[in-house]
């Protein structure tokens, strides 16, 4: 069987920050730049308080089986609410998206890889 790679989204909104949380992630913000963004196993968070409560989480897990997608979301959402409750940082509107890169459309440049390939 083949390894299928997944990428999880888990985003939300940061609820009730009391000032000492809202200035605590104000301090670690450029360490969660959107700009810097990554999926990795662990997860990465992402957010601009500055800008909006809003947060994302981004996950790297893997599976054999189509439907081991479902698990993977899973345990992304339950990591980034124990992230999240851990430090007690109140969010609401909790949302996870996965998805399975063997299922993802090719980009331009790997189409084209893959024609010159096949050519003799």
């Amino acid at each position: 069987m083949t390894t299928r790679t997944f990428r999880i989204t888990v985003r939300g909104v940061f609820d009730g920050l009391s000032t000492e949380q809202r200035a605590e992630l104000l301090t670690g913000a450029a360490e969660h730049d959107v700009l810097q963004a990554a999926f990795t196993a662990e997860g990465h968070l992402s957010y601009d308080l500055a800008a909006r409560p809003a947060f994302t989480f981004r996950f790297l897990d893997e599976g054999e089986a189509e439907e081991d997608i479902l698990d993977a979301v899973e345990r992304a959402e339950t990591a980034a609410t124990s992230w999240l409750a851990g430090r007690g940082y109140g969010f609401k509107r909790l949302r996870a998206q996965g998805e399975d890169l063997s299922q993802a459309p090719l980009g331009k440049r790997q189409r084209r890889a893959i024609a010159q390939s096949a050519t003799p």
